[in-house]
């Protein structure tokens, strides 16, 4: 984890890739299994096969995540699993989120 920092954390800093609300939860979810099939993770987080398809698409193209399409029998298969450039760019969010809430914890013990 980075060392605490009075600097204010900028907009830029926190990786808009993830911060959004579905590709957050995606991230999460992916971040404690080795993969998820499209179905579990629809079903989990109750997104439409249209805007998981979005957002899948949106971080596979950022290199976060893998996304492998097969046959299981006729039946088509898709499955997703978070690279490391993916664990790596959560981490950093973490800590990102992490260093705010410091931040806001110590502005608050500067007006007790």
């Amino acid at each position: 984890m980075s060392e605490p920092t009075n600097e204010p954390i900028k907009p830029g800093d926190i990786d808009g890739v993830i911060h959004e609300r579905a590709r957050l939860s995606i991230v999460s979810a992916l971040a404690v299994t080795a993969q998820l099939s499209f179905n579990e993770l629809k079903a989990m987080l109750g997104l439409t096969d249209g805007n998981l398809s979005v957002h899948a698409r949106t971080l596979e193209e950022a290199g976060y995540i893998v996304v492998e399409k097969s046959f299981q029998g006729r039946r088509p298969h898709t499955a997703m699993r978070l690279t490391p450039k993916g664990r790596k760019a959560f981490t950093r969010y973490l800590e990102t989120l992490q260093q705010i809430v410091e931040q806001g914890n110590r502005g608050r013990q500067d007006f007790s």
